[in-house]
């Protein structure tokens, strides 16, 4: 049986059953009311700015708040600076003009160079262009380390970083026959290893030969942070070009393109902001050394070890921060060659929280926040909870040497940049008490 409703006028049903009509008026008496409207929502910002009119901490009432934690003698040989970023005040030294091994703290001069010199959505291009034989092809390394031979669909390590998939099929669509593969590394000059590493910090994961195309940083377990590295990155993403396209891997080979070459293919990195993220979040040392080399090429300083160090002291000097004391032999501080004073350090965390040098700004939301992300995830859960959520600092470890450099918003909204470095003693020793200084900072208020 078919039921069908329709209203018919204002008030009336009617119902169709079977063919035949009813129809009732569905009026009531009660009186039609307007109920009053609710009471607006306010929104309560999460998320707010500092008061630029906090109160600045007295000196003196913070080294006495400072001084039972860094007598500790688990920071060994120990130096370091705490600035307000608004007025660039010191407030706060220990021997800060002392250069010490500063470990990954040494990305901070990395991040700001790059920031200083190059565009943000700065990328790199990795190209494909026909060699001189039939069947030969050349797969010119631009500088990019987070190229993945993964399949599409599948997160690479990198988040955004080219596939050699797409580099692949665009080959494959120019209708070029592929038998060998050659890769021009020739971008960059001098010995792939920096003075200060050691042999094993390849097989260990924490760097590969620094060559101007790599496969996920050169991983051999593509996804895993500390994977064993390769020892011959660029020959890896040859080999993996080849396999894409059903040519014998064992024909790759280091090359040369000719000059005015026909282009076959070509991808494009992430933005150099996301690089930057990356590399200072997860504290990625070949990320560091090739933008480090990107640095060297924007300034027309060679593209080697020396010319990138020299790119980055170079540009930090120019931009009117004191390097005096700097010696660098790599950009990742994987070096134990390298030196760093605190003083200098604190200098650029200050400049990007201070009201100069906005273009360095963005590093701020690139360090990791304490008890919360990247190397500092697993940090500040127990005597230093204080400082969990408030603390976003850069980290350094090495065999005794332990770093910490950031800012933090102290209890009365006051931006307090600091630099804190320890030789001689090893990171279990080290780091909680590290940590607990920014904590100090970061409950003190000091006035």
């Amino acid at each position: 049986m078919k039921i069908l409703f329709a209203i018919w006028g204002a008030g009336f049903l009617a119902l169709v059953v079977g063919g035949a009509f009813a129809i009732y008026d569905v009026r009531t008496s009660v009186s039609a009311s307007v109920l009053p409207a609710p009471a607006p929502v306010v929104a309560t910002p999460a998320v707010a700015a500092v008061d630029p009119d906090a109160p600045v901490p007295d000196p003196d009432v913070l080294a006495a708040a400072l001084e039972p934690v860094v007598k500790s003698p688990a920071l060994g040989d120990f130096t370091g600076s705490i600035t307000d970023p608004a007025t660039g005040t010191v407030l706060w030294s220990q021997d800060s003009d002392r250069a010490l091994i500063p470990a990954s703290t040494t990305k901070i001069l990395t991040t700001a160079a790059a920031m200083l010199v190059l565009p943000s959505d700065h990328r790199i291009t990795t190209r494909v262009v026909e060699g001189s034989k039939p069947g030969e092809i050349v797969l010119i390394a631009g500088g990019d380390p987070t190229l993945s031979a993964l399949p599409p669909g599948e997160d690479s390590y990198y988040e955004g970083g080219p596939r050699i998939a797409d580099l692949a099929e665009q080959i494959r669509r120019s209708g070029a026959t592929v038998d060998t593969v050659l890769v021009d590394t020739s971008l960059y000059s001098g010995d792939p290893l920096a003075p200060g590493w050691f042999p094993q910090d390849v097989g260990e994961g924490y760097v590969a030969p620094i060559e101007p195309v790599m496969l996920d940083g050169g991983r051999l377990q593509p996804l895993q942070d500390e994977s064993p590295r390769s020892d011959t990155p660029a020959l890896d993403a040859g080999r993996a070009l080849a396999a894409a396209l059903g040519a014998d891997p064992a024909r790759v080979a280091i090359g040369s393109a000719s000059p005015g070459a026909a282009p076959l293919a070509s991808v494009q990195s992430a933005p150099l902001t996301e690089r930057l993220g990356q590399m200072v979040r997860l504290s990625d040392n070949v990320l560091a050394e090739t933008i480090g080399r990107e640095v060297a090429i924007a300034t027309g300083n060679e593209h080697s070890f020396a010319g990138a160090t020299r790119a980055v002291t170079g540009t930090l000097q120019q931009a009117g921060v004191d390097v005096t004391g700097v010696t660098l032999s790599d950009l990742s501080g994987l070096s134990v060659d390298n030196r760093i004073p605190a003083r200098t350090l604190d200098r650029v965390i200050s400049e990007a929280a201070g009201p100069n040098r906005t273009e360095l700004r963005p590093m701020l939301d690139y360090l990791p926040v304490a008890g919360a992300t990247g190397t500092l995830a697993d940090r500040y859960g127990t005597t230093t909870r204080a400082g969990a959520g408030w603390v976003r600092a850069k980290t350094g470890t090495l065999t005794e040497v332990n770093g910490l450099a950031g800012y933090v918003v102290d209890s009365e909204g006051r931006v307090l940049s600091f630099a804190l470095l320890s030789n001689g003693r090893p990171p279990g020793e080290a780091r909680p008490v590290l940590d607990a200084v920014a904590s100090v900072l970061r409950e003190c208020g000091c006035r």
